[in-house]
């Protein structure tokens, strides 16, 4: 059994790619340890969950039935609702580390925090497996090694499409405004400047479908050694049941 390191920022993280790979992670028969800056009780991004202010493209945008459930099951967990503060977390303490997505403003106090930056720096440097999703690479792009590069520099990983970011922006932003851009550089063009390479960013197939339990085809995911990276909420299955195969792989 693995000990998995879960940090997420206090509100607005995404309920699908935290609960998805913690509903994995927990059926595979490893630990998910949560961690929130101040060790307060998260909150998802509510619009996520409810698709509240989506309108018709509540169906496209927000959480679907597999993602609300798992997050809802989640929050009933007594690991979540029990945090640690991110200053008591050692890297050390941990088997692996997996880092989630979310877009809205709450985002920052995690995508910013030098902290979880030093984490993943020193889970790389012990080449502990890392799983990132959507604007949890960011995460991991902020993250630099003994030479002043990020970790991700040399090796290749996805992210959140600028294709994906930049849709979702401008169908909303008429009444959401920026809702969708948590930064004015998008996430894929950030990633882009820490890897050594604009080829070492992996966009992988159209995302056109979701994917589900049972269905892990439509979703991407890209692996580098120790180093799992995916897109978006459509790819929160496959990117948990192959995380928690590589975890397999180290017990």
């Amino acid at each position: 059994m693995a000990r998995v390191l879960m940090p997420l920022p206090t509100q607005d993280f995404d309920p699908t790619e935290s609960g998805v790979p913690w509903f994995v992670l927990k059926a595979s028969g490893h630990q998910v340890v949560f961690a929130t800056p101040d060790a307060q009780l998260p909150r998802a991004d509510p619009r996520m969950v409810t698709g509240e202010g989506l309108g018709p493209l509540k169906r496209f945008l927000a959480a679907d039935r597999h993602g609300r459930l798992a997050y809802l099951a989640m929050q009933k967990s007594p690991a979540f609702r029990a945090p640690l503060a991110y200053s008591a977390l050692r890297a050390e303490d941990f088997d692996a580390m997996m880092l989630p997505g979310g877009h809205a403003p709450g985002m920052r106090e995690y995508l910013e925090s030098h902290v979880l930056q030093g984490l993943v720096t020193a889970m790389f440097a012990h080449d502990k497996p890392v799983g990132a999703i959507c604007h949890g690479v960011l995460v991991v792009a902020r993250s630099l090694g003994a030479d002043g590069n990020s970790v991700l520099r040399g090796r290749q990983t996805t992210a959140l499409l600028k294709s994906q970011e930049l849709l979702a922006w401008n169908l909303t932003r008429l009444w959401l405004h920026d809702y969708y851009r948590t930064y004015p550089i998008t996430v894929q063009d950030e990633v882009c400047e820490a890897l050594a390479s604009p080829a070492d960013f992996v966009a992988g197939p159209l995302p056109l479908r979701r994917d589900a339990p049972g269905r892990l085809r439509p979703g991407y995911v890209h692996r580098d050694g120790n180093y799992l990276s995916a897109r978006w909420p459509g790819d929160a299955h496959r990117f948990a049941h192959d995380f928690a195969q590589m975890l397999a792989g180290r017990h």
